[in-house]
């Protein structure tokens, strides 16, 4: 897989300008069910991938501040 061209990687809208938007990571669709997860710092470095139910769990439970 070519981590530039094979999937849009998209970074969260929360990642402005400033320097903390260095720490941030972009997400992928990849194949039907899933997503890509990469560091944006490295986005020629690994890849997580999970189930997209796992992640839409984690990103409710973000919202929810079940990690703060």
């Amino acid at each position: 897989m070519d981590h530039n061209t094979d999937l849009n990687w998209r970074k969260s809208s929360y990642s402005g300008g400033s320097a903390t938007s260095e720490n941030c990571v972009e997400v992928a669709a990849t194949h039907p069910g899933h997503v890509a997860i990469r560091d944006s710092k490295n986005p020629n470095g690994p890849i997580l991938k999970f189930p997209a139910t796992d992640w839409a769990s984690f990103i409710n439970g973000i919202r929810a501040g079940k990690y703060a």
